[in-house]
């Protein structure tokens, strides 16, 4: 081969670079010609004000003056308050950690697949374009949140697995600076247990002593964060860990294969069900050959996904929580795929089908890039359009002094400039026990003296059905994808108190229904 066409490395990183803010521009563009950029989860903006408190107050608070632990990843709350310190506009500092998480993820990946593949590893910079290409991940990008960080993680951890490399102690410290980011990279010692017992064969001792470095490693860096949630809120985990799972509590009721299929089938939607046959036939292969070392990422996959199925069956947002196993699926079925397909391959069937499959990824690619652009920008206009309007409405008409109970407070938090009861949990914990029973929150309410609700009507619909209406947003993107638009609900003193009501979602009524960026 005639090395002089082999790209260098600095040439592979230029092309990343283009390639990343190509497509990550024409999302932002799609978004700003749809109505403008921003955010397309509220939780961002969650983010933003915890980032903003720390580098302009220095203090970890979502409202200045009240320290709290809402904030699921301090690491990356960390990453964005650096932005602050610089003076750079929030969600252009934010976009640009996302294309860096971009092209770092698709480097390691292109590095991975190549080892695995060593005899084909010129073909490496499919995975670094698939990861490039991959919808969600463009996404999550520029979600503002950190969600491909963790995907990043995971590549670089099953890398090193694969490396042959036995740095315990460093593997471990990744896994636990990964519970900085957030708590289920904590799952990725599952692949690290298989890959290094595999490893010891019959000298499990070994093995055994090899995975107590890794939590020796990991260990110096989880205590800090475990005593960090505990002086700031008196728990362990941060309160989404506990929020999340009580609000969604309902949904663990659906049959557990229903869950399963739900959760596995959202990093498919793309690509990813191009790559299904190099999935099977990869693991088939390692099986064969007894290369425990290649199932170990697949089986973290299907643990992963599993614990949400179980735990956390929530597929809102694109299936935003099982993004981060897309860049490992990528590259396992690519792996078996290019295992397989022969571009020049003798036998005419299997050369054509090679290049069928290969026409047909690219494809998938484009039109899924297309859709996942357009799907980006109405996130975003909704969050605009309704979170967003309604903060500035509040910072504007409300009296400085209000007290305001809402269930989504990002945006209220970081434009609102009021102090703030969250319906969800998140900075408010003392709401989780009962964050489903809408006559214990009508209690709350009465008891915080709460002076407005912000809320979609129809999640809380016992609670808007008498309050006074005195602001609803008009924004089109809502109500287009089925949704409503918020409204602002002036509360009076015992407002709810001689109201009887039932649990939000509770059986009888079916109420409840989850819309505009929650579902």
């Amino acid at each position: 081969m005639n090395t002089r066409q082999i790209p260098s490395p600095r040439q592979r990183i230029w092309g990343r670079l283009f390639i990343a803010c190509l497509v990550v521009g024409a999302f932002l563009a799609y978004s700003h010609t749809l109505f403008r950029i921003g955010f397309p989860l509220d939780d961002a903006w969650i983010h933003q004000t915890y980032a903003r408190n720390i580098a302009l107050k220095g203090e970890w608070s979502f409202t200045a003056g009240q320290p709290s632990a809402g904030s699921t990843a301090p690491l990356w709350t960390g990453l964005i308050a650096i932005g602050y310190v610089l003076k750079v506009e929030p969600r252009f500092w934010s976009y640009g950690l996302g294309i860096a998480m971009l092209m770092t993820t698709a480097w390691l990946a292109g590095v991975w697949l190549s080892r695995r593949i060593s005899h084909r590893k010129e073909l490496a910079w499919i995975a670094e374009l698939s990861i490039l290409l991959e919808w969600h991940l463009i996404w999550a990008g520029l979600s503002g949140m950190e969600t491909l960080l963790v995907g990043l993680l995971a590549v670089a951890v099953m890398y090193w697995l694969d490396s042959g490399k036995e740095y315990d102690l460093a593997l471990g410290a990744i896994v636990g600076l990964g519970i900085w980011i957030r708590p289920d990279v904590i799952s990725l010692l599952l692949p690290v247990a298989i890959v290094i017992l595999s490893k010891a064969h019959r000298e499990l001792r070994r093995g055994f002593f090899r995975l107590a470095k890794v939590g020796i490693g990991m260990v110096g860096l989880v205590l800090p964060y475990l005593l960090f949630n505990w002086i700031m809120e008196g728990e362990w985990w941060p309160n989404t860990f506990y929020a999340k799972q009580a609000e969604y509590a309902i949904l663990r009721q659906a049959p557990l294969f229903q869950r399963l299929v739900a959760e596995f089938r959202q990093p498919l939607v793309g690509i990813g069900a191009i790559l299904i046959p190099g999935v099977v036939l990869g693991t088939a292969n390692a099986f064969r050959k007894h290369q425990w070392h290649k199932i170990a990422p697949l089986i973290w996959v299907l643990a992963y996904l599993g614990i949400y199925a179980i735990r956390l069956p929530v597929t809102y947002q694109h299936g935003r929580y099982a993004m981060p196993t897309i860049p490992v699926i990528l590259v396992i079925g690519l792996e078996g795929m290019l295992d397989w397909v022969k571009w020049n391959k003798v036998d005419f069937l299997h050369r054509i089908v090679s290049k069928a499959w290969a026409a047909t990824l690219v494809l998938i690619a484009l039109i899924f890039l297309m859709l996942g652009a357009r799907a980006y920008a109405t996130d975003v206009a909704i969050i605009e359009t309704e979170m967003v309007a309604a903060a500035h409405w509040v910072a504007e008409n409300t009296e400085p002094d209000a007290l305001i109970a809402a269930h989504d407070i990002g945006a209220l938090g970081y434009f609102g400039n009021h102090k703030i009861l969250d319906l969800a949990g998140l900075v408010s914990p003392e709401v989780i026990p009962f964050i489903r029973d809408e006559s214990a929150l009508a209690k709350y309410l009465d008891e915080s003296r709460a002076d407005y609700l912000i809320t979609f009507p129809d999640w809380y619909p016992e609670l808007t059905k008498q309050a006074q209406l005195v602001y609803q947003t008009n924004g089109p993107f809502s109500r287009a994808e089925g949704g409503e638009n918020m409204a602002i609900y002036r509360l009076t003193p015992n407002e709810f108190a001689m109201r009887p009501m039932c649990m939000i979602y509770c059986p009888q009524s079916g109420r409840g229904r989850v819309t505009n960026g929650k579902n």
